[in-house]
């Protein structure tokens, strides 16, 4: 494998992954920034009331997306060990 190979896999992995994270991080966001406002309007000032409801939204994202999620990494894991396994058998012959 050249440095290039190894790089772009990297590169690969790295893109994958924010992706991946992406739909979760952006309900975060999303809920917590509907929690301020309703918070800022009501003057309610409770550190934990934030807390359950990015949880729980976050934890429905994830179960939505989890197929997806799975599918991307099995494509990703099925590209690594098609570069990787041919390379390995040309260096060790």
């Amino acid at each position: 494998m050249t440095a290039d190979q190894a790089t772009e896999l990297m590169r690969s992995a790295i893109l994958l992954s924010l992706v991946i994270g992406l739909p979760v991080m952006l309900t975060a966001v999303i809920v917590g920034l509907a929690i301020s406002i309703f918070q800022a309007v009501t003057q309610l000032q409770d550190q934990t009331l934030s807390f359950v409801p990015k949880i729980i939204a976050m934890m429905a994202v994830l179960l939505f997306v989890l197929p997806w999620t799975l599918e991307q990494v099995v494509e990703y894991s099925q590209e690594v060990f098609e570069n990787v396994a041919p390379n390995l058998t040309q260096s060790s012959s």
